[in-house]
């Protein structure tokens, strides 16, 4: 991430935090319909990524073009982003994304985990390759996989779940399903301020430890925890617990490899 997109984000979630009452989920809902509209239009997308251009006239084109159609606190949200500088027009559509998350995630009721529901969904992709190929493929029509998203989870999941699936499948902007999940509950869970643990152990953790581990990683990490548990034989005992790039792995599968390691050495 350049150096323009970190300035631009900032400001982006600076104007979103300064607003509260922005966090409706008709405002998310707009906002990844902009998205989606951006970046289907080359013309549309170069003109507000460029970073040379005069922001009261990127202002001006974002007001003819979304005024009538949005919530106004997508509005302001997107003529916000359309000020900022980025480092590359996907960048921008990125911003507008993940500013879409947010509104989308505070937007859910106190007692709704979107986080739970993204894993939940992202576990079931990943264990049937044909409902991953269906929702992946670049043959299939979006119409199809919209349909298909609303046939597995409408009525089973929050509409903030709903609305962020459907759109991530629309414009995956070259991810695969797995990341495309995986990136939006890491955002839903940095709204809520808190991190997310991938837990994979070999059976489900007992509640007293899971209560010690969690309790643990939050005094390590200095935030909230939210654990998503990944049953895996293969892993003996012991459990591997991963936070975005940081892996602690202290499973006997991988204690018994290091050892075999050390012999064969």
């Amino acid at each position: 991430m350049g150096s323009a997109t970190r300035e631009a984000l900032a400001s982006s979630r600076a104007a979103l935090a300064a607003h509260a009452d922005w966090a409706d989920l008709a405002t998310g809902e707009n906002l990844f319909d902009a998205a989606r509209v951006i970046g289907d239009s080359s013309q549309l997308l170069a003109a507000l990524g460029d970073s040379s251009a005069d922001e009261s006239s990127k202002s001006a084109l974002v007001r003819a073009v979304f005024g009538a159609t949005v919530t106004p606190a997508a509005l302001e949200l997107l003529v916000t982003v359309a000020a900022g500088r980025w480092s590359s027009h996907q960048d921008l559509l990125a911003g507008i994304e993940e500013l879409a998350l947010r509104v989308t995630a505070a937007s859910a009721p106190q007692d709704v985990s979107i986080g739970s529901e993204l894993f939940g969904f992202g576990a079931a992709v990943s264990s049937d390759a044909e409902l991953e190929l269906a929702l992946t493929s670049k043959l299939g029509l979006v119409s199809a996989k919209v349909g298909l998203i609303e046939a597995l989870l409408a009525g089973k999941v929050s509409p903030q779940t709903l609305v962020i699936v459907r759109h991530l499948v629309q414009q995956p902007r070259g991810r695969r399903i797995g990341e495309l999940l995986t990136f939006a509950a890491t955002i839903v869970a940095d709204q809520a301020g808190r991190i997310i643990a991938t837990v994979t152990s070999a059976a489900p953790m007992q509640p007293g430890q899971l209560d010690r581990l969690t309790a643990a990683l939050a005094t390590r990490y200095g935030r909230s925890v939210a654990v998503n548990q990944v049953i895996d034989p293969s892993v003996v005992g012991g459990a591997k617990v991963q936070i975005g790039d940081d892996v602690i792995d202290g499973s006997v599968a991988t204690r018994l490899s290091d050892l075999r390691l050390q012999l064969a050495g």
